[in-house]
């Protein structure tokens, strides 16, 4: 097999796999590459239909990534609802995704979670976060979940964005999880600091009245 079928059958291998991925934007990134590689390909066998079809493909891949990029941390393309602990639509959420869930969150179980909000996107519901009270003005937060399909883009970073979502329950600090810690970035991004062997965000004060 010669460089120029390596290439081709690389290109179409990309596009091939691009489809298999839940997370979105991974699925843009690699059709994007693929269908670039199949524009060369095509142009060096002189497929000109093909040219113009990855060409389009290309374009399309573009526009959808300049559009999920430019909403990533965008706080209008997210709703945070506050939900009862014991909501059925929040039960239904964490049963479908049980599986997941227990994948990077071994051992976790909702039931001392008395706090609870869902993250959407207008319809669909991207991320769930919950959390219980630490004492001392500090909650304590159990579980930050994102659906597969939105994992590049942390969704529940805008809950901790949302202060007001725990300072209107009289808490003073968030603490992250240990499991967590892996996340330093992403947590550092939304402002959680080293406190001790803890993360944690600290929430404005509330204005006296």
């Amino acid at each position: 097999m010669d460089v120029l079928s390596i290439i081709g059958w690389g290109g179409s291998a990309l596009v091939v796999a691009s489809l298999l991925q839940a997370r979105i934007l991974r699925l843009r990134v690699l059709n994007l590459i693929g269908c670039v590689v199949l524009v060369f390909f095509n142009l060096a066998i002189q497929v000109w239909p093909m040219v113009g079809m990855n060409a389009v493909l290309a374009v399309i891949n573009v526009v959808h990534l300049w559009r999920l990029l430019r909403h990533r941390h965008d706080e209008a393309e997210y709703t945070v609802f506050e939900v009862n602990h014991d909501d059925a639509y929040l039960g239904h959420v964490l049963a479908s995704h049980q599986k997941d869930i227990s994948r990077f969150n071994p051992g976790f179980t909702p039931e001392n979670s008395s706090y609870a909000f869902l993250v959407q996107r207008g319809e669909r519901t991207v991320g769930v976060v919950l959390a219980h009270d630490a004492g001392d003005g500090r909650a304590q937060i159990d579980l930050d979940y994102v659906l597969p399909q939105y994992r590049d883009f942390t969704p529940g970073e805008f809950v901790f964005r949302r202060s007001d979502v725990f300072t209107h329950h009289g808490f003073r600090q968030v603490m992250a999880p240990r499991r967590m810690q892996e996340s330093a970035s992403y947590l550092s991004k939304v402002g959680f600091h080293p406190d001790g062997s803890d993360l944690v965000l600290d929430l404005p004060t509330q204005p006296t009245a």
